[in-house]
């Protein structure tokens, strides 16, 4: 599978455009702020429906104007696939394959598995444990739409629940009978949700643990522990030990919603005990894991997008990437960097066939 061509009309700092691109190498060059990063956006964009790096869609259209469009031509297993993404003023988004609108985004996703690898990623590490619970729900998604399905009917109970408890406290009242049945179906839906977590995380460990390796080539012993309430208790007793706690707080304090993975080095957390160097090697191969995965899990090569990685990189970890190139693990690839000769030395190594932009 790749992406053949893209277009962008009044896309971020892009009035109109058009790329046509390499089925294996494609590289962005120019100096900051030339919009390198927003072309990747934009290919994020088609397989996700919407941006990596700006949750408001809005803030995605350019200056000045009302609406932006995106539009990518895609061959998947010998057949044209035109996906276009675009957002008005005043109105929704829209998604469409082939001419057809989709009802939900959620049918969109996994059809064009990406990976995206940037310095974003560092918010992985960072930020709380909804970031990562993101990243975790992300790739199962892409692989199991059941899953997505749970995870939106879940949240949407969570939110009737914590109305219900609101209402409870402003009208000085109590129905445990009405909870109960938020309860209940939160159970079923938290108990698999829960389940497919811990067997992805078994899956994945393997994999992760090999990338990491292989781009380090060091003793250093990394981990991705699965952290859940429900390791403990079934989701209906923690409801029920808990009560006291979400009527005084009037919102559900416990739940698959509080789920978290703990990124570890030699059995440290790695947010207040690795270099920034191990930081990099860890989140880069938690994306090369995640390509993997995909790859193995899908039976399609995932579009990879290399954001301003090699600018971050010893030339070690970038020859191990660049190896990984020569032994046609990865398919089509997209690279964004500040430096063309640069660029083209480490894309000329691999031996692949590539184009470059200059923007």
């Amino acid at each position: 599978m790749f992406l053949k061509r893209i277009s962008l009309f009044n896309y971020k700092n892009f009035s109109e455009t058009q790329f046509e691109f390499d089925s294996k190498i494609n590289c962005f060059v120019g100096r900051n702020g030339v919009g390198k990063t927003n072309v990747l956006d934009a290919i994020y964009h088609l397989a996700y429906g919407k941006s990596y790096f700006n949750p408001l869609a809005i803030q995605n259209i350019k200056h000045g104007e009302d609406f932006f469009v995106v539009e990518g031509d895609f061959e998947k297993n010998e057949r044209e696939e035109q996906i276009v993404c675009s957002l008005k003023k005043g109105f929704k988004k829209m998604l469409k394959r082939n001419g057809k609108a989709y009802d939900k985004f959620s049918e969109h996703l996994g059809l064009i598995p990406l990976v995206i690898i940037s310095p974003a990623d560092n918010d992985l590490i960072i930020e709380g444990s909804e970031t990562r619970r993101k990243f975790m729900d992300s790739v199962i998604s892409q692989l199991d739409l059941t899953y997505l399905n749970f995870l939106i009917k879940y949240q949407k109970i969570i939110i009737q629940r914590n109305a219900l408890l609101k209402y409870f406290a402003l009208n000085q009242t109590f129905d445990n009978d009405t909870l109960q049945i938020y309860n209940e179906q939160l159970q079923e839906i938290g108990q698999t949700i829960f389940e497919k977590r811990k067997e992805f995380i078994e899956a994945f460990l393997p994999i992760f643990n090999k990338h990491h390796h292989a781009i380090t080539n060091s003793a250093e012993q990394v981990n991705l522990i699965y952290q859940s309430q429900l390791f403990d208790k079934p989701l209906i007793d923690l409801f029920e030990d808990n009560l006291a706690k979400d009527k005084a707080l009037q919102y559900t304090s416990v739940g698959i919603h509080k789920d978290d993975l703990s990124f570890e080095i030699d059995a440290f957390p790695i947010k207040k005990f690795g270099s920034q160097g191990q930081q990099k090697s860890f989140l880069i191969a938690l994306k090369l894991a995640q390509f993997e995965f995909l790859k193995k899990k899908s039976g399609q090569k995932p579009v990879l997008l290399f954001d301003d990685i090699f600018d971050k990189l010893d030339e070690f970890r970038v020859s191990k990437i660049v190896e990984m190139v020569n032994h046609e693990e990865f398919g089509q690839l997209f690279i964004s960097d500040t430096h063309p000769e640069r660029t083209e030395q480490i894309v000329k190594s691999t031996h692949q066939s590539y184009k470059i932009f200059k923007l």
